[in-house]
């Protein structure tokens, strides 16, 4: 909720409103209620970190944002290709010791 998020933050309940506003999170509504997540959380203190203690603006916090989320999302992309590279190399491995024995 909220006042909990506020404390835990060390902001006004005003500031996250208007983190909302900018659209840096997104909570979940229950009646009118804002239900943030862990995620949230992280997220909301990364951009007050960026603003009040790096006096980074809004647009420059907006940027920031996006180009982590894009980094996250290469780094998945990169993380599934070398799962898949492994894979390769490991079946080409076992291909070539099948081979290597049974012409023994």
């Amino acid at each position: 909720m909220i006042s909990v998020v506020s404390r835990i933050l060390e902001v006004h309940p005003q500031t996250l409103r208007m983190y909302e506003r900018e659209g840096f999170v997104c909570p979940h509504r229950i009646n009118q209620q804002r239900l943030y997540s862990e995620e949230d959380v992280e997220r909301l203190n990364l951009v007050i970190k960026l603003t009040k203690e790096m006096g980074v603006n809004k647009a420059g916090v907006d940027i920031i944002l996006r180009m982590r989320s894009r980094m996250e999302a290469m780094q998945s992309e990169i993380r599934e290709m070398m799962r898949f590279i492994e894979d390769d190399i490991r079946q080409d491995f076992e291909d070539r010791l099948r081979k290597i024995f049974s012409e023994d």
